[in-house]
């Protein structure tokens, strides 16, 4: 079994690395689904970045699969992401929160049970995540779900507010680049405001990690460029 296992992760860990992320996702869609979770979650704390962003789209695939075959498989990883992220449970939970949100991108169902748990991690009368690096992970799966999926998240618009006024440029960029699909009216000041802030993060954008301005984020949420998408 521990054979198995290690043959999996190293043929996973070889399709994450190729060029063609799409043909290789296709590819992992193929695997014997459940055996592929140990090693994605061992991904997230990958070394290199590129790696990390890839192995929660890989996430996303597998669990979304598993779900149609296998629907109390698929809660399990999401109340193992869920875990992950409790304090209770003696880790940090890297990169927990953008899975959740990859995973309801993917799936309707799960995203209709789910999707509350991920809004209450950026809600300060929820599960609010504390830690910064964290909140970074939680907005990221947050606007994720909201690019594929708004009505789930219609009325929480107010909550980007907090983030958009961040000292750290990473919640002001990921919150203002959630906005998008979003009633930006609600938030339409902040990023206004953020016009002006031409800091460079890096972020996950259609399996490509890129380099973006904030104003450049903020800009395209304003004029709706998201929300054609």
């Amino acid at each position: 079994m521990k054979e198995r296992s290690r043959i999996i992760k190293k043929k996973l860990l070889s399709l994450l690395e190729q060029d063609d992320i799409k043909k290789a996702l296709g590819e992992i869609e193929n695997f014997p689904l459940k055996t592929c979770i140990g090693p994605l979650f061992s991904f997230f704390l990958h070394k290199d970045e590129q790696i990390r962003w890839r192995a929660v789209s890989a996430m996303g695939v597998v669990v979304s699969q598993l779900a149609n075959s296998d629907m109390e498989a698929a809660r399990v990883v999401m109340r193992r992401l869920m875990w992950n992220l409790n304090d209770e449970s003696g880790g940090i939970g890297w990169g927990c929160p953008e899975a959740m949100g990859e995973i309801m991108a993917r799936n309707q169902s799960l995203a209709n049970e789910y999707s509350n748990i991920l809004v209450s991690y950026i809600s300060p009368g929820g599960n609010y995540i504390e830690y910064e690096m964290l909140q970074r992970g939680a907005l990221w799966g947050f606007g994720r779900l909201a690019h594929t999926r708004p009505e789930l998240l219609s009325n929480c618009e107010s909550l980007l507010i907090p983030y958009m006024s961040a000292s750290d440029p990473y919640l002001k960029g990921f919150s203002a680049w959630a906005a998008g699909p979003l009633d930006t009216s609600a938030v339409h000041h902040c990023l206004q405001r953020l016009l002006e802030d031409h800091s460079r993060i890096n972020i996950f954008l259609d399996l490509r990690l890129v380099e973006r301005k904030i104003s450049q984020l903020a800009h395209e949420s304003l004029e709706g460029v998201y929300a054609k998408q």
